[in-house]
């Protein structure tokens, strides 16, 4: 299932959107501690989880990319036109957008891992009804549409239910290696799947599809296949399965904060007390014009339970300045990237066109797989908050260098330096979001995050378009530099909130 990611996956707004994750590096001298109040570890079977989590992801991702590239061939080829194909991959995002915070409330109250391995087998279903379909020589458009948000929303549910999985499986130490793992299959499909699809289309329609099916199989397996405790702790339960260190005041405010969403009188009052008495001792009046007054029916009740729970994640955001800088750092690098991929588009529509920019696209997965797997170790060199300032600030060059890049080999060159500088980045800022929310808000507080990251791609295209029109080609590269200019200074003053024992 797909996740937004800032390491090199620019056209994640197409059918089969960009991958997601952002964070702070996570002090060696963290515990590995209890993960649950018995005393009882909930990771099991931690290395052989997280290999299981690593070979899920690969496989799914490889899934996902070659039917990515199929899906629009497949469209195409029965004769409907290009605005077709972009009204599916916004119904697509939008699935994705609405699902999210809503399936995350569940994960967070311990349904994480039936959601994903039922989510996953949902998906496979609709991949194979696609692949089914296509080797009768023409599907209906109907299926094909069904299919699609069948699959959408699936993915959307499994993404929300994902979102905490690494703080669970692994130690606090462990979580930037899990999350270069991640990473690193990510970039390695980005090279291979879209090859990989091309070619199984020429081969026979329905094999990209039976392939993608296929790896939602595994990735189902796989979470099936896990020892370890999926479902969030206590709210005192650290990140990571302990309790937070003394050393680190943000830390310690990170793993006992209780829920954010504040208590819904009407489902805390004692029973027999009218709700009316509830709302005066809180200080509120109750509503008036109600049918009884003071009395609020119990689906409405739940309901609005429901919204409060599903806006925690944004209670701690706001109350987190950590959490605040993830948030900038994540939407304003991946606004850029979307922009140079639509700014390198337009360049590349009279110098190669679609094979020019397939070299541009293997070129940045390369460079981001490079350094997806250099990140642990950068990051343990340097320390992360050192990395992600100077990954930050190196990311200009190439992004400005985009303006006057002509020839695919130099937008090639640039983008590939761009992806390479802001793997380890990525890993950095990915690991600072897991450490720095509770178990029992992973996953709102991720699709927060992953909904911002969507956003904020969703409208660069826009953005890229109208200034290539009416200011020419170098504007938006321009543009991007200025943007991660200031995003590198505005960084470089927040860094010390990174460190341990850092100014909350």
């Amino acid at each position: 299932m797909e996740r937004a990611s800032s390491s090199g996956d620019a056209d994640g707004a197409g059918l089969h959107g960009a991958r997601d994750r952002c964070v702070r590096p996570v002090p060696d001298e963290l515990p590995a501690g209890p993960g649950r109040p018995d005393g009882r570890d909930r990771r099991l079977g931690a290395p052989r989880d997280v290999r299981l989590l690593w070979s899920s992801n690969a496989a799914d991702a490889l899934g996902t990319q070659m039917s990515g590239v199929a899906f629009p061939l497949l469209l195409l080829g029965l004769g409907h036109p290009p605005t077709t194909v972009g009204l599916l991959a916004g119904a697509g995002m939008l699935v994705t957008v609405v699902c999210g915070p809503v399936v995350a409330v569940a994960a967070d109250r311990g349904l994480r891992k039936p959601v994903m391995a039922g989510s996953a087998a949902v998906a496979a279903v609709a991949m194979a009804a696609v692949a089914l379909s296509a080797a009768d020589g023409r599907p209906p458009f109907a299926l094909l549409l069904g299919a699609l948000l069948v699959e959408r929303t699936a993915t959307a549910c499994f993404e929300a239910a994902a979102r905490g999985t690494v703080a669970l499986v692994a130690a606090p130490r462990e979580v930037p290696r899990v999350v270069a793992g991640l990473e690193a299959g990510d970039r390695a499909a980005l090279v291979a799947g879209p090859l990989l699809g091309g070619v199984l289309y020429q081969v026979a329609r329905p094999l990209p599809f039976a392939a993608d099916a296929l790896s939602y199989v595994v990735t189902a397996l796989c979470v099936r296949s896990m020892r370890s405790d999926l479902r969030a702790g206590s709210p005192a339960t650290a990140p990571g399965g302990g309790p937070a260190p003394s050393g680190d005041p943000a830390a310690g405010h990170a793993a006992s904060a209780p829920d954010p969403s504040p208590p819904d009188p009407d489902t805390t009052r004692p029973p027999g007390t009218p709700v009316s008495a509830t709302a005066t001792a809180a200080g509120a009046a109750p509503a008036p014009g109600t049918e009884s007054p003071g009395t609020l029916p119990a689906p409405l009740r739940a309901l609005r339970s429901y919204a409060r729970e599903t806006l925690a994640g944004l209670a701690l955001v706001r109350s987190s300045p950590r959490l605040r800088l993830v948030l900038v750092w994540t939407t304003t690098v991946n606004a850029a990237l979307a922009g140079l991929y639509y700014s390198a588009l337009f360049a590349l529509q009279d110098a190669g066109g679609a094979a020019a920019m397939g070299l541009v696209l293997a070129a940045s997965g390369g460079a981001g797989l490079a350094g997806a797997v250099a990140a642990p170790a950068v990051v343990r060199r340097v320390g992360g908050a050192r990395a992600l300032v100077a990954a930050t600030w190196l990311t200009v060059p190439p992004a400005a260098g985009l303006a006057w890049a002509g020839s695919p080999w130099s937008l090639g060159l640039c983008f590939g330096a761009f992806c390479l500088l802001l793997a380890p980045a990525t890993v950095v800022v990915q690991s600072a979001a897991i450490a720095d929310t509770p178990h029992h808000l992973q996953a709102r507080t991720g699709a927060l995050l992953a909904t911002a990251v969507v956003g904020a791609g969703a409208g660069s295209p826009v953005v890229a378009g109208a200034l290539a029109t009416h200011a020419g080609p170098v504007a938006t590269p321009a543009v991007c530099a200025l943007a991660l200019a200031l995003l590198a200074l505005f960084t470089g003053l927040r860094a010390g909130r990174l460190r341990p024992g850092g100014r909350p």
